[in-house]
């Protein structure tokens, strides 16, 4: 996952969930990149629930294809973000593992690293979720943290 793209050279990477707070990221960052003649690397990350305990909240039951659905889920993020008339060149990265070294992973060689992050309301709004927290402070690249989703 890491490497730079085409143009300048220049990647940003973006976490993506599906989320309305990782869709307002993708698109700040396909923003960026369109101000500083960079490519987007969309990347997402899936866990099989047998492998975490629990599920990963898309929906499926046991036999589900969660690389598949990872898949499904950053194409439809950037078609809805990034629309056809987009000059960035944006990829849609799938990994297998948790999230947040999914994403540090994919920093490898970014100028920049952008994330969403979920507010729970009153003080749990001031905090940093715990994939972006960890990505700020591990990241191989400098990190923003979008808030909200709107």
């Amino acid at each position: 996952m890491s490497g730079q793209q085409a143009g300048n050279g220049h990647r940003i990477v973006a976490g993506v969930d599906g989320s309305a707070s990782s869709l307002t990221a993708l698109r700040w960052a396909i923003r960026q990149a369109e101000l500083t003649g960079s490519s987007v690397d969309a990347v997402i990350a899936w866990e099989s629930p047998a492998a975490t305990g629990f599920g990963w909240g898309l929906g499926m039951t046991d036999g589900g294809d969660y690389g598949e659905l990872a898949a499904k889920t950053v194409t439809e993020a950037i078609s809805s973000v990034a629309g056809s008339a987009s000059p960035v060149t944006v990829r849609p990265i799938t990994g297998e593992g948790n999230a947040a070294q999914v994403l540090l992973d994919a920093s490898d060689g970014a100028d920049l690293l952008v994330v969403g992050c979920r507010g729970h309301g009153g003080f749990a709004s001031a905090l940093l979720g715990s994939v972006s927290q960890h990505c700020t402070h591990h990241a191989h690249c400098p990190v923003v943290v979008i808030r909200g989703g709107g």
